[in-house]
């Protein structure tokens, strides 16, 4: 609205306030110029609002749409890939004792890790059977190994796991006892001696830390993954330690964790027996551990295949090309299956998939 001449600031304020007023003819029954509302009858009449008025620019606000902010809709993500349901595909690894390269070549050969050496299996479940160190040019490198796929494994959605074998409990011995006499049934013996007899690398003692030590104490002893009963030494000896699962890795981490020499030593000594499955007898063995833990089949390293199988050596005292191994041995009555390759004795580093048919 203009402002007329000579008018005051009184009119101009009724003027102002009639503009932002809501019209009478809202809640009159007839016509705006009927309206009673002071100050405005005038400037209706003047304006003649017909009967049935729609608002109009001077009354209402008009939106601009040209002049609002025209924000960018970014198209929705596609949903992220699931992993497939259900656990993935069952691998176990036999002894390594240190065969490092031996070890990777298995691994890629199966398809669980690239040509980096990074685990590329997805949900792929691993269990190595125990035995990393001793014997062999690089146990400490394997260690790192299986604890980085670990990790890797995992991220993925599968896993990569591991037992105590003897060779855990030898090194833990020999780092945490060295040449305190133990009581080993036979006289005296030490856990420092012990490790070196058996294979004992300097290299891999100079490299342990305490990461490492840590891990091994923390081993399970046995487990049970879809009706496979996993252990790393052919003997009964785990008996002994309890009447499930969880009591019997319970049992040897606390043994360990009292750090008594002769304990551990004890330990070390009966998981070092071998053979309970072999002769006559063997498939009642294997029964025994199966009706304690569960499972329908037992799956163990510790015992090299060509041992087994009586094939280490020719009677004529020459040595030979060395035994040819060429996967997992089933034996005693298809209950038990042995995966040492004996990669020691220039055998294979094994690792397959369950069941071994598939």
């Amino acid at each position: 609205m203009t402002q007329g001449a000579g008018r005051g600031p009184e009119v101009e304020r009724a003027e102002t306030l009639r503009d932002f007023r809501v019209p009478a003819y809202v809640n009159e029954a007839g016509p705006y110029v009927h309206s009673t509302d002071p100050g405005g009858a005038a400037a209706s009449t003047e304006e003649g609002y017909p009967e049935g008025y729609t608002p109009t620019e001077r009354d209402l606000p008009v939106i601009d749409r040209g002049d609002t902010l025209q924000m960018p809709v970014e198209p929705a993500p596609a949903p992220a890939a699931q992993p497939p349901a259900g656990p993935g595909p069952l691998y176990v690894v036999g002894d390594v004792h240190g065969y490092f390269d031996e070890l990777v070549a298995a691994l890629q050969q199966q398809g669980l890790i690239d040509d980096a050496g990074n685990w590329c299996a997805g949900n792929t479940r691993l269990w190595f059977l125990g035995d990393f160190t001793d014997r062999g040019p690089d146990g400490i490198g394997v260690i790192d190994l299986v604890m980085r796929l670990s990790a890797e494994a995992a991220a993925a959605g599968g896993y990569c796991k591991a037992l105590m074998g003897n060779h855990e409990l030898l090194l833990l011995g020999a780092k945490r006892f060295g040449d305190t006499p133990v009581n080993s049934g036979a006289g005296t013996a030490t856990f420092q001696a012990a490790w070196l007899l058996n294979g004992g690398q300097k290299t891999d003692m100079d490299r342990l830390q305490d990461h490492h030590l840590q891990w091994m104490a923390r081993l399970d002893a046995i487990e049970a993954v879809d009706g496979y009963l996993l252990v790393h030494s052919d003997t009964t000896a785990y008996l002994d330690y309890g009447d499930s699962i969880e009591a019997v890795n319970d049992t040897v981490r606390e043994t360990l964790t009292r750090n008594d020499a002769d304990e551990c030593w004890d330990l070390f000594r009966k998981f070092t027996k071998r053979f309970s499955f072999r002769d006559e007898g063997g498939a009642d063995s294997v029964r025994s551990l199966l009706d304690t833990y569960g499972g329908t089949r037992i799956v163990h390293g510790h015992s090299p295949i060509p041992y087994l199988l009586g094939e280490v050596g020719s009677e004529d005292g020459e040595e030979d090309a060395g035994p040819v191994v060429e996967g997992p041995h089933v034996y005693a009555d298809g209950l038990a299956i042995a995966m040492d390759g004996g990669v020691t004795m220039a055998g294979k580093l094994l690792v397959r998939q369950l069941p071994l048919d598939s």
